[in-house]
Formats: structure tokens, C-alpha cells, sequence
């Protein structure tokens, strides 16, 4: 499984930078591509994993001014 992130900055927000490290500490990998990041499960995912996991990142996301996507697929 894995889950996709996709992320829109804010002139107004926090630096790129700063959110990649943050989302990095969630685990995420940056990639080139149709997605911005990754998130590669070590198992098979449910759909309360998936919402348990973007609760994390809207709470990782808090303050920083991002508006975020994530898809979680079976690959």
C-alpha cells in the first residue's frame, strides 16, 4: 500500500523546506512525478489506517498555512 501526498504552498505559510522535513517525520519520501510525496506502508492499509494517518498530517500541517490531497492505493 501506499499513500500519495500532494501539497499547495502558501506565499503566506511556512517555507517549503520546512514542511518536506516535517512531512519527512511523518515518514513521507519526496518523489518526482504526478504525486509531490510517498508514504510506503510496511503492510496492507485500511481505510481507518488512511484516516487515522491524515488526521497525523493535518495535525503535522497545523499552522503552517498548506492545503494538502492524499490518495492511498494498493500498489
Amino acid at each position: 500500500m501506499k499513500t500519495y501526498l500532494d501539497v499547495t504552498f502558501s506565499s503566506e505559510g511556512a517555507k517549503p523546506s520546512e514542511i518536506i522535513n516535517r512531512l519527512r517525520s511523518l515518514g513521507f519520501k519526496p518523489i518526482i512525478g504526478e504525486h509531490d510525496m510517498v508514504y510506503e506502508w510496511g503492510k496492507n492499509a485500511t481505510a481507518e489506517d488512511s484516516i487515522w494517518f491524515a488526521d497525523k498530517i493535518q495535525a503535522a500541517m497545523e499552522g503552517f498555512k498548506v492545503m494538502f490531497h492524499i490518495e492511498t492505493t494498493s500498489d
